[in-house]
């Protein structure tokens, strides 16, 4: 039985996140998607909230599992045997910056072997920052991310669904 960790921010998840993950849930007995607990970074939404969102999106792929971490990958790994890493890439630009922490993570833990999955085309451009930037000045971010993801955004930035004036008449 082979299973796998797609690891990440997920700050917030996106069509981007979510097309790697039901591919890779096709590859893998069993996916964990787990959020990074960074310190260091600040986040939109908690680790707590991030889970929860992923969670229902992930609801009806039924060997993905939803889970959190903080400390180092290859810990995390060992601790629960995953025989894989998952990573998505959109451009060459996140190839170097992730072949670099696969071949770290491969000189720290063995068996931390990485694949890497090629987003789709469509999603291509899209990342996290861009859609809370976006969102950040009540754009329609409708396109990047599940509705549920989108209202807990606009929550956030209290702004109602695509309304650019944050709420304001």
């Amino acid at each position: 039985m082979t299973s796998a960790i797609y690891p990440g921010s997920f700050d917030p998840v996106t069509f981007g996140h979510i097309d790697i993950i039901k591919r890779a849930s096709k590859l893998f007995d069993t996916l964990t998607v787990s959020v990074l607990e960074n310190k260091a970074k600040s986040s939109l939404f908690s680790a707590d909230e991030r889970v929860k969102m992923l969670v229902e999106v992930c609801s009806d792929i039924p060997n993905v599992k939803v889970d959190s971490f903080s400390g180092l990958l290859v810990d995390y790994v060992e601790k629960n045997n995953f025989d894989v890493v998952i990573r998505g890439l959109r451009a060459i630009t996140d190839f170097e910056y992730e072949l670099q922490m696969a071949q770290t993570n491969r000189k720290l833990l063995l068996q931390a072997d990485t694949v890497f999955l090629t987003t789709s085309l469509e999603y291509a451009y899209l990342s996290s920052t861009t859609v809370r930037e976006v969102a950040a000045f009540g754009g329609d971010i409708s396109l990047f991310v599940p509705k549920l993801v989108a209202d807990r955004i606009y929550e956030k930035f209290r702004i109602k669904n695509g309304d650019q004036n944050g709420g304001k008449d």
